[in-house]
């Protein structure tokens, strides 16, 4: 049996609550792609999408998302939220949004949207992001 939109939701958001690689990239399906629009290229598949999410993780190890807003459908998530962390010693919070596209409870598609503008105000400029792959 798959997941809810809503119980994806919770159970996605509880994931990146915990910075748990392999329980974020469970709730994937196999071809999913995640786009980090402005700070990563897109990628596809399970294991690119984990190896960006750790990648992600080891530039800002204390990353905390703070929820604002949830909307969902039969198929999608958006997920409003303030990001925060430090990175290279800099503490640093802006705006988040993700859009997310779910198939038989699972995560097919995460385009994530920051506030660049105001992260990089806080931090500089903004690190590569990127996978091996």
């Amino acid at each position: 049996m798959s997941l809810t939109v809503e119980e994806l939701a919770m159970a996605y958001h509880g994931a990146w609550v915990e910075l748990d690689p392999d329980a974020i990239i469970a709730l994937h399906s196999l071809d999913s792609v995640f786009h980090m629009h402005g700070a990563a290229e897109a990628v596809t598949g399970r294991d690119a999408v984990k190896e960006l999410i750790v990648a992600l993780l080891k530039l800002v190890p204390d990353l905390k998302f703070e929820p604002k807003r949830l909307y969902s459908g039969d198929d999608h998530i958006v997920f409003e939220y303030d990001m925060s962390g430090t990175f290279n010693g800099s503490p640093f919070i802006c705006d988040g949004v993700d859009v997310i596209a779910v198939t038989h409870g699972l995560v097919t598609r995460k385009d994530t949207y920051l506030d660049y503008i105001t992260l990089t105000e806080q931090i500089g400029e903004l690190p590569v992001i990127g996978v091996t792959a």
